[in-house]
């Protein structure tokens, strides 16, 4: 079976051709991609584009996907292929629209079990942990179906949740909570529903369940740790004296770390916590001063409510100069681009040329940045 639950054979059949030939049986052909034509790349850009004006940055863009499709369609892209582009552009299509008019508002995303029961404490724990969100100012993103996933949009409400459903033929369509809402979103590919999860939200609690959620924690603590996704709160959620989280950590910690295949530091990208308020707590003073990172350049920006003071900046140089490649942790102001793009031009900054890999003590920078006395933080983004 692939990620997306098909077999070979019923891709082969959905696409209308037989079993691919092995592929060490296909000899290479050695052509070179043949280059698209401009002419017609510009061409088919101003016919979709119609009167609408594109920046720069969404021109070329839009340039290099035409471009994209010119090569599958010059190359003889197989039809099965083309068939997953295509449904995955279209998916990822549909959620950009339904996320777009809330990107102003910070969002958590919640994993766990399709099979948690409601009158299980550990749903009773994610509802209640997503009514305190959204009574923060916070919306919830859940993947639609039952269990853990109509906890955190029963807490929530539906007015402050959107669901991402992935269509399985087994199971069950969206929760009653979610089901007639336009804010759910439907998929057919684990890939896209795993990308928008994640790419839309700015926190993340994870409770127990089976191998979707560990696939979902692995993969999101994978994100974080590469520096694929931009640092983010990270709770795994469990009752008082449970054990899940705990015999989990044993094993991270006594083979994962201790065998040299992650370092100390990457412990910091997620807290175990075990009540309501203690996750509430470790995703909200995340952004207490802490807003948003940004690179220009070869310089990571750090948008903050409030910039250190000459003597806190010395210290964060001294306490981080491990992971400075060149240069020093510095006060700046907003960078050129950041200007053109009306980026977040009211808040303080930081800049630094990190190391961009150790992203477990960048977590750790985060945290001292949100130790400095500061106003009350904001749900918006």
């Amino acid at each position: 079976m692939n990620a997306q639950g098909e077999s070979r054979a019923e891709r082969a059949a959905s696409s209308g051709g037989p079993e691919p030939t092995p592929l060490a049986t296909v000899p290479p052909t050695g052509t070179p991609a043949e280059r698209p034509d401009e002419a017609v790349i510009e061409a088919a850009l101003d016919a979709i584009a119609g009167s609408r004006e594109l920046s720069r940055s969404q021109a070329n863009l839009v340039r290099s996907m035409l471009a994209s499709l010119w090569s599958m369609t010059r190359e003889g892209t197989s039809a099965g292929d083309l068939k997953i582009a295509d449904a995955a552009l279209a998916e990822m299509t549909e959620a950009f629209r339904v996320f777009s008019p809330y990107r102003s508002v910070r969002k958590l995303t919640m994993f766990g079990s399709a099979r948690t029961r409601p009158a299980d404490p550990v749903y009773v724990l994610a509802r209640d942990l997503a009514t305190h969100l959204a009574e923060a100012g916070w919306m919830v993103v859940t993947g639609a179906g039952p269990g853990i996933m109509a906890a955190g949009i029963e807490g929530a409400g539906a007015h402050r949740s959107f669901g991402v459903n992935i269509r399985l033929p087994h199971e069950q369509g969206a929760n009653p909570f979610i089901a007639q809402d336009p804010k759910l979103v439907e998929m057919r590919y684990f890939f896209t529903r795993k990308l928008m999860l994640i790419k839309e939200s700015h926190g993340y609690a994870v409770l127990p369940g089976g191998f979707g959620t560990l696939d979902e924690c692995y993969e999101l603590l994978t994100l974080l740790q590469t520096g694929k996704a931009e640092p983010a709160p990270v709770v795994l959620v469990e009752t008082p004296g449970g054990s899940y989280w705990g015999r989990w950590r044993e094993f991270v910690e006594e083979l994962s770390e201790r065998g040299g295949f992650i370092s100390p530091d990457d412990l910091c990208l997620y807290r175990i916590v075990t009540s309501v308020e203690d996750a509430a707590r470790e995703v909200l003073d995340f952004y207490r001063n802490y807003h948003s990172c940004r690179w220009v350049g070869d310089l990571l920006v750090l948008r903050l409510q409030v910039a250190p003071n000459q003597r806190e900046l010395g210290e964060l140089n001294a306490q981080f100069k491990d992971i400075v490649a060149a240069g020093s942790i510095r006060l700046a102001s907003a960078f050129p681009p950041e200007r053109s793009d009306r980026d977040q031009l009211d808040l303080q900054r930081i800049a630094l040329r990190f190391d961009r890999v150790h992203y477990g003590r960048l977590r750790q920078l985060i945290d001292a940045l949100n130790r400095l006395p500061v106003p009350a933080p904001s749900a918006s983004v």
